[in-house]
C-alpha cells in the first residue's frame, strides 16, 4: 500500500504548485487530472508487482481530486460522481464479464490439448520458430492475446529445451498483440471498442499492418532463436484432442459475436443500458458446465487482474478528453509508442471518449505498440512471469529491436495502402443530469 500513500501525499503538492493556473488547477498548462493519471500509469510501470494497489490508489486519488476541485461532466460532488458511473457501468460490467469469462475460455482451449498437438506440424529449421509465431498470431485472433502469448511461451519451452532467446520472447508477445489487433475478441483494447459500439469491420483492416509486422518480427525472431537453441520436435502421437472443450470455446465465441450483432442491429437503443455481451459469454460458460467443468480456481486471480484494468479504465473515463491532441494518423502513431510505456487500456478508453479515429489504425497502434517494451502490454507482463529473464528493458530493447522496426513499417504500409479514414462518431454521448453549473474549461 506504499504507492497508495504516496499518491495521497502527492495530491496536495500538485494542487499547491498549480494554484497559479486559475480556477481549474493545471501545471504548465496541463490539467492536474492528466498529471495524476500519468503518475498512476508510471506507478504501474515501476511497481509491476503491485499494479492492483497502484491502480486503485490512482482511482481513489483522481476521484477525490475531482470531487474537491473540478467536478464531473454530470455535475459536482457525489451526485456528479454517481451520474458519471451511471453512464459508465455498462462498459465496466461488460469488461469484467469478458475478462473473467475469457480466463476460463483460455483454460478450456489449453486443456483441449490442441497446443500440444500443434508443434508436430512445424518445420525443423528456423522456419519452425517462424510458423510457431504465425500460430500465436492466429490463436490471438480468437483467443485473448494474453492466452495466446502464454500458449506460445509454453510451446516454445517444449520446442527449444527451455532455452528461449529474449528476442524470440519479444516476437511471441508481438505476434500475440498483432493477431489480436484486428479482431474484437483478440485483444482487450479491441473488445473495448466493440463494447463501445465500434463495428468489428471497422478494426479488421488493422491486419494489413499486423501481417507486415508479423513477417518482420517472425523472420528476425526465429533466426535469433535458431542460432541460440534449435527446435526439438516431439510427435505427441499419443495425445488426443478433446473436441468437447474445442466445441465449448467455439460456442462461447459464437454466442458473444451473435449477441453483439443482434443487439446492434435490433436493440441498439438498449446497448448502453445492459451488458449483453458479457452476460452472453457467461450464459455459454454455465450452460456447458455439465459437458466440461471450467477451472473455477482461476477466477480469484482473474478477478484481481480485471479490477486493476477496470480501475485504469475508470480513471481514463474521468479525463477531460477535449484537451487531448486531435485525432490523426500522427496521433495514432504516437499513441503506439506511448503504449510501450503506459498501459494501452486507458489510452484506448481516452481515444474512445474523444472519437474521430480510424479505428483500424488505433487498434494496431495501441495493440502492437505495447510490444516494444515487456511491460507495455498485458501479454508481455504475463510471458515475462513465465520467463523472468525478459524483465529487463535493456535486454528487451537490445534483442527485440525488430519489434519497433516492424511497428513503424507496418503502420507506414497501412497508411500508404488504405490511407487514414476517420470514423464518424460511433455513438452519441448520453445526456447526463446536471446538478450544478457547468465546470469551467481549463485555459489553453
Amino acid at each position: 500500500m506504499n504507492q497508495f500513500k504516496l499518491a495521497c501525499r502527492l495530491l496536495p503538492l500538485l494542487l499547491a504548485s498549480s494554484a497559479w493556473a486559475g480556477e481549474t488547477p493545471a501545471v504548465a498548462g496541463i490539467p492536474v487530472d492528466f498529471i495524476l493519471f500519468a503518475l498512476t500509469l508510471l506507478g504501474v510501470a515501476l511497481f509491476h508487482h503491485h499494479t492492483l494497489y497502484v491502480g486503485l490508489g490512482g482511482l481513489f486519488t483522481i476521484t477525490v481530486y475531482k470531487l474537491a476541485f473540478t467536478g464531473f461532466k454530470g455535475g459536482d460532488g457525489l451526485a456528479g460522481l454517481g451520474a458519471h458511473f451511471a453512464h459508465e457501468w455498462v462498459v465496466l460490467a461488460n469488461l469484467l464479464c469478458l475478462l473473467m469469462g475469457f480466463a476460463l475460455l483460455s483454460r478450456h482451449f489449453e486443456k483441449s490439448h490442441v497446443p500440444v498437438v500443434l508443434p508436430k506440424y512445424l518445420p525443423n529449421d528456423w522456419k519452425g520458430g517462424f510458423v510457431l509465431l504465425v500460430m500465436v498470431f492466429v490463436l490471438s485472433s480468437f483467443l485473448d492475446n494474453i492466452a495466446a502469448a502464454l500458449i506460445g511461451g509454453a510451446m516454445a519451452h517444449q520446442l527449444f529445451r527451455a532455452k528461449v532467446h529474449v528476442g524470440y520472447l519479444a516476437a511471441i508477445v508481438a505476434a500475440s498483440n498483432a493477431g489480436g489487433s484486428g479482431s474484437v475478441v483478440g485483444d482487450t483494447t479491441t473488445t473495448m471498442m466493440w463494447i463501445d459500439g465500434i463495428s468489428p469491420v471497422s478494426v479488421f483492416h488493422a491486419y494489413v499492418a499486423a501481417v507486415i509486422a508479423l513477417l518482420i518480427v517472425g523472420y528476425f525472431g526465429a533466426k535469433q532463436q535458431h542460432a541460440y537453441s534449435p527446435i526439438i520436435k516431439h510427435a505427441h502421437n499419443h495425445t488426443k484432442v478433446d473436441w468437447g472443450r474445442v466445441g465449448i470455446v467455439i460456442l462461447i465465441l459464437a454466442l458473444a459475436i451473435a449477441t453483439n450483432v443482434v443487439v446492434n442491429l435490433r436493440f441498439n437503443h438498449l446497448a448502453d443500458h445492459f451488458p449483453f455481451i458479457g452476460v452472453a459469454v457467461w450464459v455459454a460458460i454455465l450452460v456447458t458446465v455439465p459437458l466440461r467443468r471450467p477451472d473455477w480456481e482461476l477466477l480469484p486471480e482473474a478477478f484481481k487482474g480485471s479490477i486493476f484494468l477496470l480501475s485504469l479504465v475508470s480513471c481514463a473515463s474521468m479525463m477531460p478528453v477535449d484537451k487531448l491532441p486531435a485525432a490523426s494518423a500522427a496521433t495514432a502513431l504516437g499513441l503506439g509508442f506511448v503504449s510501450a510505456v503506459f498501459d494501452n487500456i486507458p489510452l484506448t478508453a481516452l481515444a474512445l471518449k474523444q472519437g474521430g479515429y480510424d479505428w483500424g489504425f488505433l487498434a494496431y497502434a495501441v495493440g502492437f505498440g505495447g510490444s516494444m517494451i515487456w511491460f507495455g502490454s498485458s501479454a508481455g507482463v504475463a510471458l515475462s512471469n513465465m520467463y523472468p529473464e525478459a524483465k529487463s528493458v535493456g535486454q528487451w530493447l537490445r534483442h527485440g529491436w525488430h519489434v519497433a522496426l516492424a511497428y513503424v513499417v507496418g503502420f507506414a504500409v497501412l497508411w500508404a495502402t488504405l490511407g487514414w479514414n476517420p470514423d464518424v462518431p460511433h455513438k452519441k454521448e448520453a445526456t447526463l443530469p446536471t446538478t450544478s453549473a457547468p465546470v469551467p474549461e481549463t485555459p489553453r
